[in-house]
């Protein structure tokens, strides 16, 4: 995995002075420039442009010379050429025409764009690239992250922890179960991403979508939009207007915006598993960092906090995905805008998913980042292992017939903070509970003498949690690797 810029702040410095966006110069993937980049754009444009070529050519329409004018002619084309061009004359589209037409033979010419509307090949373009960035770099990331917590699982799936509701402490769990719950939640969310890039889809059906240009040339224009497609490595949209449906784009991005969600809030989690007064976990800190400006004692939460300043960030963006899915009769242009921000948000995600990666897992050792403070998940437990018995004692005096259980042991447990004396004493000053205690096996009461051993099948289940994502992460990365 290569190094993101701001692991990167001390070698060659972007132009700060021309940057507008901290995306650009601060939370940038690298990885993703050759998919995302407004250069990479103007070259998937370019492709479409080379794919129409081709099956003209293929259709008896152009030679194969003419065609393979054109694509070497693809090759060349920048980013810096084409939007020159579209200042000149104010289209973003013919602007690529021309600069491709302008390095072609006069013989080569009229085959540029023949056929086509924009946003045949905007549209196509965008999920070409967009699949292409997801498949390539994107879902590799998040097996990276989901193989970290499914390592911290198995590691620490006997590590007794207090498990929390409410931001009280309930019962207790594991460490492992805590982190096989988004191992869950991520792996889920890994299977809704890749299955919605394969939705994307591109089209080739002119200005409105009836295939009127390609109906004066071939007699079965879906087949020749279905093969230019396929030469892509995509499906056409079923029926397209100017524009292809919008729906598979919007559920992609929802997955992705979800998912992001699912970091954020494991991010969340954590950073508050660091707050002083718990410090069960905290982030690796490293011998030369600076926690405060003024208070040298800090160790701050920064990655975790970075990862759900991110989210906060761009999961807004979600609902202006959703506002674009509207456009007027066959197309208007009120998504042009606002749809250039997508790969933003793509490039803002991954960022986040390596910078958790990073902040819990190190790739190079194949161990932990995540620092575990056994000890204060030990203290955190005995600070409530005596309340902790009110639910196992109420369900095991239900089982021995006590008509009341429930009330019983809330007053108990009322009693108990009222009078400072430990709930074990004020249930053995309880004769009337006596009765219903003798009943019950001595083998359920080991809760009673240790209330680490009321945590369930949480070992069982992180563990089968963890194992079975194991295994289906072996489809993922056989189609992705990593």
């Amino acid at each position: 995995m290569k190094e993101t810029s701001e692991e990167k702040l001390e070698g060659s410095s972007p132009r700060y002075s021309e940057l507008f966006s901290p995306t650009d110069y601060r939370y940038s993937v690298p990885d993703l420039l050759p998919f995302l980049s407004e250069d990479a754009y103007v070259k998937y444009k370019g492709k479409v442009e080379a794919a129409l070529a081709r099956q003209l050519a293929k259709r008896g329409i152009c030679s194969k010379k003419v065609s393979n004018e054109i694509e070497k002619a693809v090759e060349g084309i920048s980013a810096e050429e084409v939007y020159a061009e579209e200042r000149r004359i104010k289209h973003d589209v013919r602007a690529l025409v021309n600069v491709i037409r302008s390095k072609i033979s006069d013989e080569a010419k009229p085959f540029v764009h023949l056929t086509a509307t924009s946003y045949d090949i905007v549209d196509t373009a965008n999920a070409l690239r967009i699949k292409d960035a997801i498949s390539r770099v994107v879902i590799p990331d998040l097996i990276k992250l989901e193989n970290a917590l499914i390592e911290l699982t198995l590691k620490y799936s006997k590590t007794t922890q207090i498990g929390r509701t409410h931001g009280q402490h309930a019962e207790p769990i594991t460490l492992g179960f805590f982190t096989s719950f988004y191992v869950s939640r991520l792996g889920q969310r890994i299977e809704k991403i890749s299955s919605a890039i394969e939705d994307l889809s591109g089209k080739f059906a002119g200005a409105v979508g009836v295939y009127g240009p390609l109906s004066l040339m071939v007699d079965d224009p879906e087949q020749f939009e279905s093969d230019l497609l396929d030469s892509l490595g995509l499906k056409p949209s079923e029926v397209s207007t100017q524009i292809v449906q919008p729906e598979p784009m919007t559920d992609l991005l929802h997955s992705i915006v979800s998912t992001f969600g699912v970091i954020a809030n494991f991010a969340r989690d954590a950073r508050h598993l660091q707050r002083t007064e718990i410090s069960e976990i905290s982030e690796e800190f490293s011998p030369d960092q600076v926690g405060s400006s003024t208070m040298p004692q800090k160790r701050n939460p920064i990655n975790f906090e970075n990862v759900e300043s991110m989210w906060k960030k761009f999961m807004p963006q979600m609902i202006t995905v959703y506002m674009d899915q509207i456009s007027e009769h066959q197309r208007d242009l009120t998504n042009s805008l606002s749809q250039r921000y997508v790969p933003e948000l793509i490039v803002a995600f991954d960022y986040a998913v390596r910078r958790l990666t990073r902040t819990i897992w190190n790739e190079k050792s194949r161990k932990p980042r995540l620092l575990v403070d056994l000890e204060m998940l030990d203290k955190n437990l005995k600070m409530s292992s005596d309340k902790i018995l009110s639910e196992p004692l109420y369900i095991l005096l239900s089982i021995a017939g006590h008509p009341d259980a429930h009330e019983t042991v809330r007053k108990i447990v009322q009693e108990s903070i009222r009078s400072k004396k430990s709930f074990l004493e004020v249930i053995k000053s309880n004769g009337d509970l006596s009765q219903y205690l003798d009943r019950i096996p001595k083998s359920y009461l080991k809760v009673i003498d240790d209330p680490a051993n009321y945590r369930g099948i949480a070992v069982e289940k992180s563990i089968k949690i963890a194992e079975s994502w194991k295994k289906k992460l072996s489809k993922f990365q056989s189609n992705h690797p990593v």
